[in-house]
């Protein structure tokens, strides 16, 4: 499913004013790199095979996935959602994104990710047709 993704930025002034993205510097997460994080605004497009795995496509050329805590509800069905930066601007790990979506009959949904990771060309290029955003 390829669509344009509505982002949604909050809290930017709370981490500007606890360090911005120098704190970004400071993550402890296993595998991180500061070469993984991304701008939310520059997210362009996205894909949900399911409810538990969301792919965002960045700049048109990066995929970075998504594991979400828990399923997260018509995520796979939504044409639109909201990828929302719970710290800054900047997503680096799965503790600084918050995903929200409407779920047909309950609403709006907030879902939370355990895990973002920046992926290869080659991890992109063998995602199955419906993961691609």
């Amino acid at each position: 499913m390829k669509t344009t993704i509505a982002i949604a930025m909050a809290g930017a002034a709370l981490l500007a004013a606890s360090g911005g993205p120098g704190a970004v510097a400071r993550d402890q997460t296993p595998g991180y790199s500061p070469q993984q994080c991304f701008y939310t605004r520059n997210v362009t497009s996205f894909a949900a095979p399911d409810e538990h795995n969301l792919y965002v496509q960045v700049n048109g050329r990066d995929v970075y996935h998504f594991d979400m805590f828990g399923p997260c509800p018509d995520i796979d069905w939504n044409q639109r959602l909201a990828l929302v930066s719970r710290s800054s601007s900047w997503i680096c790990n799965g503790m600084d994104a918050e995903v929200v979506t409407h779920a047909a009959g309950i609403g709006r949904q907030h879902c939370f990710v355990r895990h973002v990771r920046k992926l290869t060309p080659d991890e992109v290029a063998a995602l199955p047709r419906r993961a691609r955003p």
